[in-house]
Formats: structure tokens, C-alpha cells, sequence
């Protein structure tokens, strides 16, 4: 059971774990043993509110495939056990990323003195540029 929230849980059986070869280097080993993990989490078969469901469909993230199905691998340690709890943990922020509601920006404006200040700057940097031009000789 992955518990997402208080009133929100995944059962075991809604994502598929795979064990899968790491990448990269790992001696004799890595091509004996299969410690990376890859989870799979099918969104719309889910038993997810509408609300986390929508929010994760729409999420522009390389992890949600076209289809709906969040990919998830996980090869940061060296054991499987270890890969799997960090998919499952990664899958579980993931998804709390998306309960939490996201605050309006009130876009900001400018104060009349800021104003002023950037006028005045920019005066002083064209007189200083005027300054720089030919010398009128005699």
C-alpha cells in the first residue's frame, strides 16, 4: 500500500515493478544483475480522485507518456530493494505534487519612485554617451 494522504492510497497491484539492468558503470557486476528498477503507473486506471488524475494527465513531464502511464526508473542504489522503496517514494511526491494547489501570481507594478529612478538613470547614461562623441575643433 502506498499512502499518498490521509484519505489517499495506491494498492500494490495499481503499478507494475520491473527489475531491469542499470546503466553506467559497476564492474563485473552490472551485467549479472538486474538492480535497477523501472515502475510503471497507469493514470487512468487508477484508483485516484478525477481531481489528481486531470492534474497529472496535464502535467508537462518527460516520466507521463502519451498513453497516460507514468514511467518511473530508479537505478540510484546498488540494491533492487533499495531502487524500489526510491521509485515508490518518487512516484508518491510526484503525485503529491499535484494535490497541492497552486497559488495565483498577482503580477506586481512598478512604484512611481522606481520610475522616476530608472528615468533619471537612463538621462544620466545618455549624457554620459553624448559625451563620447567627435570634438568639434576650431
Amino acid at each position: 500500500m502506498l499512502e499518498i494522504s490521509r484519505q489517499v492510497s495506491l494498492a500494490d497491484s495499481e503499478f507494475e515493478v520491473q527489475a531491469v539492468r542499470a546503466q553506467g558503470a559497476g564492474g563485473q557486476n552490472v551485467n549479472k544483475v538486474a538492480s535497477a528498477v523501472h515502475l510503471r503507473f497507469d493514470i487512468r486506471a487508477s484508483s485516484l480522485p478525477d481531481l489528481y488524475k486531470e492534474r497529472l494527465l496535464a502535467l508537462a513531464d518527460q516520466r507521463v507518456t502519451q498513453q497516460g502511464v507514468i514511467v518511473i526508473k530508479a537505478q540510484r542504489y546498488r540494491t533492487q530493494e533499495q531502487n524500489r522503496e526510491d521509485a515508490r517514494a518518487r512516484l508518491r511526491e510526484l503525485i503529491r505534487s499535484v494535490a497541492r494547489e497552486q497559488r495565483k501570481r498577482v503580477p506586481t507594478r512598478p512604484s512611481k519612485a522606481a520610475k522616476r529612478r530608472r528615468m533619471d538613470a537612463k538621462t544620466r547614461k545618455g549624457k554620459h554617451k553624448a559625451l563620447r562623441g567627435k570634438v568639434k575643433g576650431e
